[in-house]
């Protein structure tokens, strides 16, 4: 019965939407025959962008009807041009046409039922009998009889209703939502900008390591070969000398090896192999000047270049804590399935973090957009601020 109550209560409303509809459904008619002379012309893209808002109120309501989300599928761009406006206009049609009737069934068949009922059971107490709800006088038993066989049989029909409903919404899903062609171009253009922005990544990382390499350990070696080759004319000459050179040459090689320890750990950092993310994570944590809590709640090893991301990720993303949110904790969480990774990044800082504010935040986009990821970012100002980071791990 509950069920029943809440398809009658959508075709319900979907009857009074019908209804308006036909208003819109006019207006736009008056517009586009406003075209033919010149007039209407101006006025067609604000008509095609008004519809949007009925339509968007059955998206949301078949939505809800059918327990899940129903995209937006329009573009950027004039509507005149989006597929979707034309599926928008069938479904005003399609509604305006059927919805009204529907609803109106999904009241009358009830109420009709009940009284049914209610008069064959009482018939007899009015001289001259009482008229049901299908236009007929109930004077004798035997019509009184037929009068509860029609209701029960209208209350049989209107049990019908969560069927109804679920073909209304479901039409309405099949109509509102992107069309299949749709949606494999607007993946296909994803999925090329994420290639775009991989590779834009993959060639900043080797601009980098190239330039980690050139301008500290390259020219610190360098510097190693001069001393040795000083050393080695001075060795003759000038021993003590020799040795000195000797010292710094050894200094030297000692300085080159721990920068070029720093650029193999910011290729692939040891921890991920030694310890796993986890522990990777936590030794992050660790060293952060701000106080960290790390959650673990999903323990599973992910592909390591899924691993090295989450890494630099939560990095980058302590190192903005410490420069730029005037917190004085923040929480880690890991979490996720076997073909998802979760990065929950807060802290109870000032807020107000702007991707276009320098602080780093783009190049995490750019990186989680390498692997088709998503990236949600709240900071309202006064904080607190939240980075959330949703990694695939199906490479």
């Amino acid at each position: 019965m509950r069920a029943c109550w809440s398809a009658i209560r959508y075709l319900a409303i979907g009857a009074g939407s019908s209804a308006v509809y036909w208003f819109v459904l006019v207006g736009v008619f008056f517009v586009l025959v406003m075209c033919l002379f010149g007039v209407g012309i101006p006025a067609l893209p604000i008509a095609f962008t008004l519809i949007r808002r009925p339509v968007n109120f059955e998206r949301r309501r078949a939505a809800r009807r059918l327990g899940e989300p129903i995209p937006e599928p329009y573009r950027d761009g004039s509507p005149l041009k989006d597929p979707a406006s034309r599926r928008d206009l069938a479904w005003l049609a399609l509604h305006g046409a059927t919805g009204f009737v529907i609803g109106i069934f999904a009241i009358a068949l009830p109420l009709g039922g009940i009284r049914q009922i209610i008069t064959a059971a009482i018939w007899w107490l009015f001289p001259g009998g009482l008229e049901t709800s299908l236009a007929f006088t109930v004077t004798s038993w035997p019509l009184a009889a037929l009068c509860l066989i029609s209701g029960i049989a209208m209350i049989a029909v209107a049990l019908w209703a969560p069927r109804v409903a679920r073909w209304q919404a479901t039409t309405a899903r099949s109509l509102l939502s992107p069309a299949p062609g749709v949606v494999l171009t607007d993946r296909v253009a994803e999925l090329a900008a994420s290639r775009a922005a991989a590779l834009e990544a993959h060639g900043a990382e080797l601009r980098r390591l190239e330039r980690d390499l050139h301008d500290g350990t390259q020219a610190r070696i360098a510097a190693v070969v001069l001393q040795l080759g000083i050393a080695d004319k001075l060795f003759d000459k000038d021993p003590q000398r020799a040795r000195e050179l000797l010292g710094k040459a050894q200094d030297t090689a000692t300085g080159a090896l721990a920068e070029l320890r720093t650029v193999v750990r910011s290729i692939y950092p040891p921890l991920l192999t030694d310890r796993g993310l986890d522990g990777a994570v936590t030794a992050l944590a660790d060293r952060c000047p701000v106080a960290c809590t790390v959650d673990v709640r999903s323990r599973a090893r992910r592909p390591a270049a899924v691993e090295a991301a989450a890494y630099f990720i939560v990095a980058e993303s302590l190192t903005n804590v410490t420069k730029h949110s005037g917190a004085d904790h923040a929480w880690i969480t890991l979490d996720g399935t076997a073909d998802t990774l979760l990065i929950d990044i807060r802290d109870n800082g000032d807020g107000g973090a702007d991707e276009s504010g320098g602080s780093g935040l783009a190049g995490i986009r750019k990186r989680v957009e390498a692997f088709d990821g998503t990236i949600t970012l709240s900071s309202p100002p006064g904080g607190p601020t939240e980075l959330k980071v949703v990694l695939p791990c199906g490479l």
